[in-house]
């Protein structure tokens, strides 16, 4: 088995590649919402979705997102 540090990067860069990532882009969360990338912005903007302003990009953690979900899905029934 051949463990050089170039053969350890590159597994690690493959067990890595296969997991979702945890911080989302604007464009990830309306995908995973299902709407259009403006309602992310106005949602984010008005706190109302999780969302940290990192200059001039939003991010998301997905464990928020799934959260959030449950708190509005509890409301609503």
């Amino acid at each position: 088995m051949n463990d050089t540090p170039a053969a350890a990067t590159d597994r690690n860069a493959n067990e890595h590649a296969s997991v979702p990532s945890e911080i989302l882009t604007v464009e990830d969360v309306a995908r995973f919402l299902r709407v259009p990338k403006s309602t992310v912005y106005k949602l984010a903007r008005l706190g109302r979705l999780p969302a940290v302003k990192i200059g001039k990009h939003w991010r998301f953690l997905r464990g928020d997102l799934h959260a959030w979900m449950h708190i509005r899905a509890g409301r609503e029934t």
